[in-house]
């Protein structure tokens, strides 16, 4: 007897030809011995339809509150699941992320996983039932719920495996794996048999969104093998693990994040400590900042611009624009027109000219390049946002076809 924890996005469970669809995929699981956890998302737009319903009363509401909202869309997805399972003659147990055992941090909208109590999970399971388990939420140590943020139910599901030792953690989606390319967007999009946590992670992160970038973090650190596949099809998916045994491809693939913007401080004083102070200012209200660009200085002036999630941009420029012309600077110039197109592949570290390549691609497709940045296996650069699919069709081309 094996456990397997199984993980259904917002699109699998959409609507009620959807949820008995996934109460088959589930059932047929259990019925062939093993035990079943079961972590699920909000049918379909739920979320974004509560958010909208939050910004009709109040733009500004409180996170607590936020999070007392959004909360209820996977009550909604969990029973009506639990529902469809005992209506195919099996007995389920539907849990709120509290009720299961999910303690968090007290960051509403965002909160990390501090602990899964998981002695409700495994009395039901003993009994014999299917647990059906409302993923993206948990509770803080005052009693509050919270939620983890966009992508919250994968890391849920992978908390839930590492914190039961499960055999297998499955992630159901609406593609049928882990593919170089979006194959929404890319009709030569290639699926991949395996890929290592490491090259998931980084696409994961860069724009790919197949799997949430926490949940990969996660599965990495306790070792648990994922495998992402469709729910609308039996087509064999993508394996998550830690190596592979494939020979390494030059590259795994091609990601696109729309969600960038550019900040740039023109004119800092050219000073020991400036960047320091400058970031230093972001960091104090967890603003992220990813690739990096500082101008050579000149008449004891540069120029440093560096990309944030737009979502934080206006946050981001209001933090520096008193402070940093306050100090010298020119101005804070913003641009979140941009997109973010980055290359993903360990076998990158052993064959020299693949940013070449990229880039001879993106100059064959004349497609300016504004940054660019590297590591041992990717690079990223940022390129106007109208252009974005176009430079991942050209850059998937030039690697694949």
């Amino acid at each position: 007897m094996s456990l397997i924890v199984q993980k259904f996005g917002g699109t699998s469970v959409r609507d009620a030809e959807r949820v008995m669809n996934v109460a088959r995929i589930v059932t047929d699981t259990f019925a062939k011995g093993n035990d079943v956890v079961v972590v699920v998302s909000a049918q379909g737009d739920t979320t974004d339809d509560l958010i909208a319903k939050a910004d009709e009363i109040n733009p500004n509401a409180s996170k607590r509150e936020k999070d007392m909202l959004l909360a209820a869309g996977e009550q909604i997805s969990i029973s009506l699941l639990a529902m469809a399972i005992e209506k195919l003659g099996y007995h389920a147990t539907s849990l709120l992320g509290w009720q299961a055992g999910f303690e968090t941090s007290s960051a509403h909208t965002s909160a990390r996983i501090k602990r899964v109590s998981t002695e409700r999970i495994r009395d039901a399971l003993d009994k014999k039932n299917i647990v059906v388990v409302a993923g993206f939420q948990g509770i803080s140590r005052r009693g509050d719920i919270t939620t983890l943020g966009r992508g919250g139910s994968d890391t849920s599901a992978v908390a839930i495996a590492a914190a039961m030792h499960a055999d297998l953690c499955q992630i159901y989606t609406d593609v049928e794996g882990v593919y170089t390319a979006d194959p929404r967007k890319v009709e030569s999009a290639q699926k991949l048999k395996e890929i290592s946590y490491d090259e998931m992670l980084e696409l994961a992160t860069l724009g790919a969104q197949v799997l949430n970038n926490r949940s990969v973090e996660m599965a990495k650190k306790y070792n648990i093998e994922l495998e992402v596949l469709s729910s609308l099809t039996n087509a064999p998916g993508t394996i998550v693990k830690e190596k592979t045994r494939m020979e390494k491809m030059l590259i795994s693939g091609v990601a696109k994040d729309t969600d960038v913007a550019r900040i740039s401080v023109i004119g800092v004083p050219n000073i020991p400590g400036i960047a320091f102070k400058m970031f230093s200012k972001l960091s104090a209200k967890d603003i992220n900042v990813d690739i990096i660009l500082q101008s050579i200085g000149h008449d004891g002036k540069k120029d440093i611009s560096f990309t944030v999630a737009k979502s934080r941009g206006k946050e981001a420029v209001a933090a520096l624009e008193d402070y940093m012309v306050g100090h010298g600077a020119k101005e804070v110039l913003y641009d979140d027109e941009v997109a973010k197109i980055s290359i993903v592949g360990a076998g990158m570290e052993s064959h020299a000219g693949v940013a070449t390549k990229m880039f001879e691609a993106l100059y064959d497709a004349q497609i300016n390049i504004q940054m660019i940045s590297t590591s041992e296996i990717k690079v990223s650069v940022l390129i106007d946002i109208n252009e974005a699919d176009k430079a991942v069709k050209a850059i998937h081309r030039k690697f694949f076809d």
